[in-house]
């Protein structure tokens, strides 16, 4: 499990987008659901890879470490693995408080 940084530091020309980048995160956390629910390993690899990018574009590098291990776990076909990720990643966008700066 990786120690999650629950406190990030934010580029304060990025605040307008943070609500909708969090909007969407949750949006994502529903559809790593479904797709563990369906056994649909394409789809959580492609969640997981896309996860890696976006996270670290805007200063999550935590949401980044979970997308590479769901991907990782996408293409072991590692349902456990990846249920486990899913619910770090709940409770990391729970917890998670962003400073400006």
């Amino acid at each position: 499990m990786i120690k999650s940084n629950l406190m990030v530091t934010v580029a304060k020309d990025l605040e307008d987008l943070i609500p909708v980048f969090f909007k969407n995160r949750h949006k994502e956390l529903e559809s790593l659901r479904r797709a563990l629910a369906s056994g649909d390993f394409d789809q959580l690899r492609h969640l997981g890879h896309r996860m890696k990018g976006v996270g670290n574009s805007y200063g999550f590098a935590t949401i980044s470490e979970i997308g590479k291990r769901i991907e990782d776990g996408a293409r072991d076909s590692d349902r456990k693995a990846i249920d486990a990720c899913i619910g770090e990643y709940a409770d990391y966008l729970s917890k998670v408080q962003v400073v400006y700066e």
